[in-house]
């Protein structure tokens, strides 16, 4: 829940968007949540006696489920009712929902989707040195975004909000340089902030390659992990021409201590 539930939708005039999406898939429980900005799939370990779908109150399950025991979960779904039943240990609850067909759909991957594979902690550094100079005033939606630019063998972020500006370059590997090289029409990308910023805290842990993946429709952008995808709109417009900004030379250069600086800040 913890890593669907940044996904929620906190205001919005459709209950079902304040619900997660519980569905059996595969002999796996997935766990979806969908604002129409950001979208988030998450798949669980179970036991299923029986397949079924159910939407439920997100801080309503979250709350429950932090007030129990580390023990094992047994839920039950009555599907004329829309009720999801809880059981562990000594504590029981009963969760009215919202039918699963009312949900939108979040996003997945497909074969017509264009698949480029990045280092999770080379990502995760540009991301932490790059994101928080994104703007978050939504009248310019486009400094709200981050600029993702491939170029040859090397993989651009930049972000800016009109008062300070955030560069990183990083190599790219040899299969991601091949998809960029067939598929140029993927070379710029723009991703909201807020994206990145949850897709750094939900692959915490991931050393497996990232899956950056770019639907057809270039709408949508689809970040898939072990077990978790995220998917985001992409925003649409021309990122400024940053290098402009960047002096091509200087007069005077100093090279500080990170801890020190801080300090004294």
């Amino acid at each position: 829940m913890s890593i669907v539930g940044r996904a929620v939708a906190s205001r919005s005039t459709l209950p079902v968007l304040s619900n997660v999406l519980m569905k059996t898939d595969n002999g796996q429980l997935k766990l979806s949540a969908n604002n129409f900005e950001l979208g988030i799939n998450c798949w669980i370990g179970a036991k299923i006696d029986q397949e079924g779908a159910i939407t439920v109150p997100a801080r309503l399950l979250t709350e429950f489920v932090n007030s129990l025991p580390p023990e094992r979960i047994d839920m039950e779904l009555d599907e004329q009712t829309q009720t999801l039943n809880l059981r562990c240990a000594r504590f029981e609850s009963n969760i009215k929902g919202i039918d699963a067909q009312e949900f939108p759909t979040v996003a997945g991957v497909s074969e017509d989707d264009i698949i480029i594979k990045l280092e999770p902690e080379s990502l995760r550094t540009m991301i932490k040195q790059v994101v928080f100079a994104a703007a978050t005033d939504e009248s310019r939606p486009v400094f709200t975004g981050v600029l993702i630019r491939f170029n040859g063998d090397t993989l651009i972020m930049a972000a800016a909000d009109g008062f300070r500006l955030s560069v990183k370059v990083t190599s790219l590997n040899q299969s991601a340089s091949q998809v960029i090289e067939d598929h140029s029409e993927v070379s710029s990308l723009i991703i909201p902030g807020r994206a990145l910023t949850e897709l750094s805290r939900v692959s915490g842990d991931q050393e497996q390659p990232i899956e950056l993946v770019v639907t057809p429709s270039r709408r949508q952008v689809i970040f898939r992990m072990q077990d978790v995808e995220l998917v985001s709109q992409l925003i649409e417009g021309d990122f400024p021409d940053y290098t402009r900004i960047i002096p091509k030379g200087h007069t005077t250069r100093s090279v500080l201590d990170t801890a020190n600086f801080l300090k004294a800040v």
